[in-house]
């Protein structure tokens, strides 16, 4: 990584208007409350907008419209519609962790049958079973775990501590963070009919598009049959549970403590916020918002934004059912009162 860039440089990889000295230099990126003269800041959010007349930083990516009238800036400007998009593509410039090095530690333990690529990254304490794939240019964290079979797509970075197990297909230019398990058991068992269980074991496995990122301490169970199957450019966050069998279609975003009960799955660009959750064997249609903390109860066949109910509904009628429920004490009342008369 470079010590600075020119607000040039970072105009034309944007594709953005530059209002002010292509050849000011910057070393970083902050929020406008922190950016100091020589970072970059943006503004995205509405909220932040009085931010704007007291931002010391060297230049703001931000929308025209907030350019004319009060607050003012008086530093450069990276004019873009999107500013947030513009924040989140050049953040990679400034990135800080550590590249890993292409070589295998000495600690590594890697079966015979294992095939590495070039340029592979396999460090300490690293175990890669029998026939698995390490594909060219993909990391391998300290701690790392990969199962027999297992296959891991070209420059994907799998990070210390994840356990990979046998018979997983994960696709190119994945990430997958610390303290994830992809292929454990589904939690999959029959009743005995004497009070105990018994085991159903899990033949499946999970296959995985490419492009996906997914948090620390998340799980991806096995199929039982099939596969749990994930698309590409899935994003996963923190501590979600995906079930056996379930499948997630591309782009879809599963925000922290996300759950998904097996054989249930996700159309195409979902969002489930933080802790939603669906039951076992229901369908979610494309383009569904599920708000934190629903429910899915039933399959969605229709686009459109879903809130917690009995029944599920529209994240508009949740709202509206939600404000009669405060005034179901007054209405009783008056109800009583008419009931007198």
């Amino acid at each position: 990584m470079r010590d600075s860039y020119s607000l040039g440089e970072i105009a034309a990889f944007l594709g953005a208007e530059l209002r002010g000295d292509a050849d000011a230099r910057v070393t970083g990126i902050n929020t406008l409350q922190n950016a100091g003269p020589d970072q970059l800041a943006f503004l995205a959010n509405e909220k932040y907008v009085s931010q704007l007349d007291c931002c010391q930083a060297a230049a703001v990516i931000v929308a025209a419209k907030h350019l004319t009238g009060a607050p003012a800036f008086a530093g450069a400007a990276l004019v873009l519609d999107n500013p947030y998009l513009g924040y989140a593509r050049i953040s990679q410039w400034f990135d800080r962790g550590p590249k890993p090095l292409a070589g295998i530690h000495p600690s590594a333990v890697i079966a015979e049958s294992a095939k590495l690529g070039a340029d592979v990254a396999i460090a300490a304490n690293v175990v890669v079973e029998a026939d698995a794939v390490i594909a060219e240019g993909c990391s391998l964290g300290a701690g790392v775990y990969i199962g027999a079979r297992s296959q891991i797509g070209a420059g994907s970075c799998i990070s210390a501590n994840v356990s990979i197990y046998h018979d997983v297909v994960i696709g190119t230019n994945a990430t997958v963070h610390s303290g994830s398990v992809i292929g454990a058991d589904g939690f999959g068992f029959a009743p005995d009919g004497a009070g105990s269980w018994q085991k159903i074991y899990q033949i499946g496995g999970v296959v995985i598009g490419d492009n996906v990122e997914i948090g620390a301490c998340t799980t991806v169970d096995r199929g039982a049959l099939d596969d749990t199957r994930i698309g590409n450019g899935v994003i996963i966050d923190n501590h979600v549970q995906i079930a056996h069998n379930v499948v997630i279609g591309d782009n879809c975003a599963l925000a922290a403590y996300v759950g998904i009960s097996g054989s249930s799955s996700l159309g195409k660009n979902c969002i489930l916020a933080g802790d939603a959750c669906l039951v076992g064997h229901v369908h979610v249609c494309d383009n569904v918002t599920v708000t934190a903390r629903a429910t899915v109860t039933k399959s969605i066949s229709k686009p459109g934004s879903y809130s917690s109910g009995t029944p599920m509904m529209t994240t508009r009628e949740w709202r509206k059912n939600a404000v009669r429920m405060s005034q179901l004490d007054s209405m009783a009342r008056r109800i009583k009162e008419l009931e007198k008369d």
